[in-house]
């Protein structure tokens, strides 16, 4: 890469490709299609150079229509000024095209980038010019399309003629890239460094995302990843993960620095074992180093990368992309913003399908919870008018914000709504509870503490393992664990009901439950014991106090499900809220224990607290004094 080179032999063998610019760009004719290579793959002198030709040719080319998936450099076939020579239609929007598009200057086809290549080899949208960059042809005439193969292949394979930069800069990628010079039609050598796309990870909101998102991925996924800040961002937060693979559209320069440090290995995948698969790549020169002549890449074309039922091939596929915009329901765009054009569907659909189709496959979307310095809610009751859904109610498994994670998957509406307003932004909760009330997404009763009294404190969530060797995470409740808290109710005994609230009753409707999830976390506490199995958290226990704020000391009490008492767990619930409580400046707890209860009155006795104890008719009351004991947190 980079060394000058000598054409002299090819120029021998095919004088016809080696012609002045002026000759070559005769050959473009009026109303041609002409497709132009992706990114930084752009043949950026080339295109300079059909400008010049225009400019110098004013009637020698006019109607033209210019093909892109996306542009990353200049654009001057957009302006005004070629209104009569250039119409471009881009399949993907890029900030160089979008002011055009939205103008109307230009235009947007809307595709599944995987579907692509089906129009051109069916000639539904015909090629007749190609504008290309590829590696210098090797000993046997081959060169490479190094940065872009996604559609590129596929323009070069049917337009009828085909016009290559030969760029020693451009890197010589394995894979589905190479095409041979004796099928091109012209060559025109031009060194000049490749476009390049760095977007670092500097924002501490991205950071946060990515710290959830890496929650969630396993060892041995073979993952996606989207481009920009928040998925830079996430592939920094899997240094310590193990054997990912990799199956993407977009190779970055984050996938370089996983491979380095063996994280990405790929000899988990189900298919292409040992090679990291992509289409195209944006990143740095240190990036396009990597890649070149590096047999553990491949880059392949778009209609294998995006086609889903390949994708869903890999198991524990882990497809995450991001989003302009999600509503309560679960519909994301990730093209429009209402009504003004963005980006475009692009590969995000391809990949989020294909995962759902895969064994033990994941979807993740993340996005950060505001835009425009936070004036503007991404989380919304309902996508903006005009706005493409990019991703169905169907295609989500998780949602991720930097304020936390919220898992769609098999949820209803009621529930989506709950889960989706937790990771809202703060200011923007109390307002999306009331347009879900107000479009019954959500109990027309629903409680809510707003502002930071009801703000959940995730930094209060801890892992723990019982005296019986059982794992746990402790967490505070959140405003939409009540499904979580039904299915635990209901799975007490008669018994255990009775102890914990010395009635008969054993119902536990809306109105109860949420009583223990809509908290103001200021003035009382409620412990979830949880365990995790394929994703689906179990609630094995409950402990909460609520504070009495003239004595500064609070009423605790727990539960626990019958068959896992007795195993510590109860130990772990009274251990932490006894840490929350002495850290929050409490000096005690009381507590209301039936007699026969001597489990439970063998555990407060069992904490060391200096307790006084008063009977009345089977009821024990407890005043247990906080001493100056080990923390047992």
């Amino acid at each position: 890469m980079g060394k000058k080179l000598n054409y002299s032999k090819w120029k021998k063998i095919y004088p016809d490709k080696f012609v002045p610019e002026e000759r070559v760009f005769n050959n473009i004719h009026r109303g041609n299609r002409i497709f132009i290579g992706t990114a930084c793959g752009e043949p950026q002198y080339l295109v300079q150079s059909l400008i010049k030709y225009v400019e110098s040719h004013p009637k020698g080319l006019f109607d033209a229509e210019i093909l892109h998936v996306w542009t990353l450099g200049i654009a001057p076939y957009t302006d005004e000024r070629f209104k009569s020579n250039f119409r471009h239609n881009s399949f993907f929007i890029g900030n160089n095209t979008r002011d055009s598009i939205n103008k109307g200057l230009a235009d947007y086809s809307p595709i599944f980038l995987s579907q692509t290549p089906g129009l051109f080899n069916r000639r539904i949208v015909p090629i007749d010019v190609a504008l290309i960059q590829t590696s210098p042809p090797d000993k046997n005439g081959y060169m490479s399309l190094g940065v872009s193969v996604d559609i590129t292949k596929a323009a070069v394979e049917n337009a009828s003629l085909v016009i290559t930069q030969i760029n020693p800069n451009m890197p010589k990628v394995h894979g589905d890239t190479f095409l041979h010079i004796k099928n091109v039609d012209f060559v025109v050598p031009y060194e000049e460094p490749l476009l390049e796309y760095e977007d670092k990870v500097s924002d501490k909101i991205a950071k946060l995302i990515g710290k959830y998102v890496a929650r969630i991925v396993e060892d041995g996924d073979t993952i996606q990843v989207g481009y920009g800040s928040i998925p830079n961002a996430i592939l920094s937060n899997l240094a310590h993960k193990k054997n990912l693979g990799v199956h993407t559209e977009l190779f970055s320069d984050g996938i370089v620095e996983l491979m380095k440090k063996g994280v990405i290995d790929n000899t988990k995948k189900t298919i292409d074992r040992g090679k990291t698969i992509a289409t195209f790549c944006m990143g740095t020169k240190k990036t396009y180093r990597y890649i070149h002549d590096n047999p553990c890449v491949e880059f392949r074309q778009v209609d294998y990368t995006n086609n889903p039922l390949i994708i869903a091939q890999n198991r524990n596929m882990t497809a995450i992309n991001s989003a302009l915009q999600i509503d309560l329901t679960g519909q994301a765009t990730a093209e429009s913003i209402g009504k003004t054009f963005y980006s475009g569907i692009g590969g995000q659909a391809d990949f989020m399908r294909g995962a759902l189709l895969s064994d033990r496959g994941k979807t993740i979307l993340a996005l950060q919870s505001t835009a425009e310095n936070e004036t503007i809610s991404r989380i919304v009751p309902f996508v903006s008018e005009g706005a493409g859904v990019t991703l169905t109610r169907g295609d989500i498994h998780y949602v991720v914000t930097e304020y936390g994670i919220a898992y769609l998957h098999g949820k209803n509406i009621r529930e989506r709504a709950m889960e989706l307003i937790s990771i809202a932004h703060p200011k923007f909760r109390s307002w999306l509870i009331e347009e879900a009330k107000g479009f019954n997404l959500i109990y027309k009763d629903q409680a809510f503490i707003p502002e930071k009294k009801g703000e959940y404190p995730e930094e209060l969530e801890i892992y723990k393992t019982t005296k019986n060797g059982l794992e746990l995470l402790l967490r505070p409740v959140n405003i939409s664990d009540e499904p979580l808290l039904k299915e635990f109710f209901y799975s007490l005994s008669d018994k255990s009901l009775y102890r914990r609230f010395i009635s008969s009753r054993v119902d536990m409707p809306h109105e109860r439950i949420q009583e223990y999830t809509a908290i103001d976390y200021t003035k009382e506490m409620v412990i979830l014991a949880i365990t995790k199995k394929d994703n689906k958290e179990d609630v094995l226990g409950l402990g909460q106090y609520s504070i009495f704020e003239k004595s500064l000391t609070a009423e605790v009490a727990f539960l626990v499900k019958d068959k896992w008492q007795n195993t510590g767990i109860g130990m772990e619930l009274l251990s932490y809220l006894t840490y929350l409580a002495k850290k929050g400046g409490l000096s005690g707890f009381t507590a209301e224990v039936l007699r026969e209860n001597t489990h439970m009155l063998h555990l407060f006795e069992s904490m060391g607290f200096d307790i006084d104890k008063q009977s009345d008719s089977g009821m024990l009351e407890l005043k247990m004094t906080f001493k100056d004991i080990e923390d047992k947190r």
